[in-house]
């Protein structure tokens, strides 16, 4: 009678099998967190264009005439005092004028699918830098993650299926080592993802106490009333437009009457 024999694990090999798993989860989690980090900068950035195009461009506006106002007074007054206020009033004016005509008032929403969203954990999974394993690796990685976040934030599914063929066929994917080098290797990977990870909530807590951040999550509880926050901000900021035109277009006339 024949007697099938299982060989025992050996400890090495129990150890690294359960590291493995440890690895599999932590890299899971890993992709999760840098899911939720890139969509909360996509978001904000979304956001950011939204603000600037329809607040922006109204403080734009506003500051605009302000500088006009201040002009007015200093060439009216003629003091060091209200030449230097008008002076301040036209860099805040092209400064506003700047940012709500700069490239981030370009960003369109972003309203990423389940798809993609799979789509962008599984390349993370693949691809992210610490899972690397030597420094050529990691350099490779991050040129993808690069790409991932990008493609990402594009919403570009078919892009992000090319980063994951080409990685699954480079020849930096194949891998084989010995039982003492991979638990080593695998030990070294733990940490580089725990590292992440808590850097990734950093930056997330980080991007969460911004203005911006702020003001978008005023804007997300108005929405849930049934207010449309920015269009509030415009409609108070287009009055104060309307008081300073007025206020200049009389300076004007008082100015040339005398």
């Amino acid at each position: 009678m024949k007697t099938d024999l299982v060989r025992r694990l050996t400890p090495e090999e129990e150890e690294l099998a359960a590291k493995r798993e440890e690895l599999a989860r932590l890299e899971a989690q890993l992709a999760d967190q840098e899911l939720l980090l890139a969509s909360l900068k996509a978001e904000l950035a979304a956001f950011e264009g939204l603000y600037l195009r329809r607040v922006g461009a109204l403080y734009a506006e506003l500051d605009e005439w302000n500088a006009r106002l201040a002009e007015l007074r200093a060439e009216q007054a003629g003091t060091p005092e209200a030449k230097a206020e008008a002076a301040e009033a036209r860099t805040q004016a092209d400064e506003s004028y700047s940012s709500a005509h700069c490239e981030a008032a370009e960003v369109q929403p972003f309203t990423p699918s389940p798809e993609l969203k799979n789509l962008y954990r599984e390349a993370a999974k693949r691809v992210h830098p610490d899972t690397a394993t030597d420094e050529k690796d990691r350099t490779r990685r991050e040129r993808l993650m690069k790409e991932v976040n990008a493609a990402y934030a594009a919403g570009d599914e078919d892009a992000l299926w090319r980063i994951l063929a080409r990685h699954d066929t480079s020849p930096e994917a194949v891998q084989g080592f010995g039982i003492g080098a991979d638990l080593i290797r695998v030990l070294r990977q733990l940490k580089q993802i725990r590292d992440r990870i808590a850097a990734i909530e950093r930056e997330i807590a980080s991007q969460s106490e911004t203005d911006l951040a702020q003001l978008k999550a005023k804007a997300d509880i108005a929405a849930t009333e049934g207010r449309d926050l920015l269009e509030e901000m415009e409609a108070s900021i287009k009055v104060r437009v309307i008081l300073v035109k007025h206020t200049v277009e009389e300076k004007s006339i008082s100015g040339a009457i005398r």
